[in-house]
């Protein structure tokens, strides 16, 4: 880092809000970056007015802090004296909401342009943007995911074709919490980068040409949900200001603090992953259906992650039928809590079966002239269905094959399945009230960098 002068940053406050801007500053110094704030650093006997000229021209930058008492009277004389230095000088005026500030503060015009440091979002992204005002450098303690994330440990479940579990193993990955408010969290567990091989291959049972051409992909590391969200996250969300569209806070057909959130439309889940975006400063998106389905297989070439067929004691979907040699099991009718099956070698719950889960891709009939990473297919056509992939509780189990994929449009409408190959599937009295589409969200080793 380039050398600072004696003082780094001028903390301009009102005096009501100094309990506040003490604590940011006491941060500050924990980083090495030194700040001037008049309790630490006027001397009895000093005279204020020249002591302040003197200091303000050895500061690199100067932090205005707006709070919940706005801007004081001399902190206006603070910004008359610094202003003058630094439009001369160049330097950067920085302006800061703390905490307690209020929706739509009271600025002066001259902050008016300025990119604001906005402390009522959570950390540590409003530390980063004031550390690099100050700077002019990126800090490095919060751009590198890795100094964020810890580790957790997992059992993964082998089956034979009888459904049979076969091998248990001990695997561990690493995640990061972000923080949603109001005591609730989202986990998004790191996914290894790789390649593997996307579709299901010609002798897969139940699989369609939908699903093929099988083809190599070549995926880089990026973060995912370990569950699909869930009804208090999409709450949590849906009450964060509105970008583009309205979200209803309680769209779920079933009630549980546990359960997935479901009879969610794709624009919904943009607008979801655009407010947690916002809220958190990372890049938060739906998965690209290669995406979806490298995290899906974590490493297996199998129809389902668990080996060659699932049973309803590791997947919730309608046990009225099976698949390979296992035996039907129980049909739940219903979304079941997220994380009470086994996980799939990346860390990665229910990625089979309970719901469908929105990718960001168009629909396309077949892999011809699919991309050979993991970057999203889209047209560009807004008439165009969208991807759903995963099966879901009402769904037989070849649905909720890793390769299987599925379509829907993207407002929900009325639906016209057209010639969508549904197999001999009996779909009953199933009003199609999009009672099983949810959504996971995964965030791109980019939106680390602030």
């Amino acid at each position: 880092m380039t050398s600072l002068p004696q003082f780094d940053v001028f903390l301009c406050h009102n005096s009501k809000d100094k309990p506040e801007v003490k604590r940011i500053g006491e941060q500050l110094i924990n980083l090495k970056i030194k700040p001037w704030l008049d309790e630490w650093e006027f001397r009895p006997g000093f005279p204020w007015q020249s002591t302040l000229e003197t200091q303000i021209k050895n500061i690199k930058a100067a932090a205005v802090f707006v709070g919940s008492s706005g801007i004081g009277p001399w902190q206006e004389v603070e910004i008359n004296a610094f202003l003058r230095e630094f439009v001369n000088r160049k330097c950067p005026v920085i302006p800061v909401l703390l905490p307690t500030a209020p929706e739509k503060p009271e600025l002066p015009l001259f902050l008016s342009g300025h990119m604001w440091v906005d402390f009522r979002q959570p950390q540590p992204k409003p530390m980063t943007q004031l550390i690099w005002g100050i700077t002019g450098e990126k800090p490095q303690i919060f751009t590198n995911p890795e100094k964020s994330t810890k580790t957790f440990r997992f059992e993964v479940v082998t089956v034979n074709r009888t459904g049979a579990i076969i091998k248990r193993e001990t695997r561990s990955a690493e995640y990061f919490t972000e923080n949603l408010g109001n005591n609730i969290t989202l986990d998004m567990v790191s996914i290894p980068g790789g390649t593997f091989m996307m579709g299901a291959p010609d002798d897969e049972e139940s699989s369609t040409d939908y699903q093929r051409p099988r083809h190599e992909v070549t995926v880089q590391p990026f973060f995912m949900g370990k569950y699909p969200i869930t009804q208090p996250q999409w709450r949590t969300v849906a009450a964060l200001p509105k970008i583009n569209r309205d979200l209803n806070p309680e769209p779920s057909r079933f009630d549980g603090h546990n359960l997935p959130v479901e009879k969610i439309s794709w624009y919904d889940a943009v607008e979801f992953c655009e407010r947690l975006s916002k809220f958190s400063g990372r890049n938060y998106r739906l998965p690209s259906e290669a995406e979806w389905e490298y995290a899906c297989r974590a490493g297996t070439t199998t129809p389902f992650h668990f080996g060659e067929t699932i049973t309803t004691k590791i997947a919730n979907f309608d046990g009225n039928y099976q698949y390979a040699d296992a035996r039907k099991g129980e049909y739940r009718q219903k979304t079941t809590s997220v994380g009470i099956f086994p996980p799939n070698a990346f860390g990665l719950h229910d990625t089979h079966g309970n719901v469908w889960e929105w990718c960001a891709d168009d629909w396309h009939e077949n892999y011809s002239g699919a991309p050979d990473d993991q970057s999203a297919w889209i047209t560009n056509n807004n008439e165009v269905e969208k991807l759903l992939r995963g099966g879901a509780w009402y769904y037989s189990p070849h649905y909720c094959r890793s390769a299987c994929r599925n379509c829907y449009p993207p407002d929900f409408g009325n639906y016209d399945f057209g010639n969508y190959d549904f197999g001999n599937y009996d779909f009953g009295n199933y009003d199609f009230g999009n009672y099983d589409i949810g959504f996971r969200v995964v965030c791109g080793g980019a939106a680390w960098t602030f």
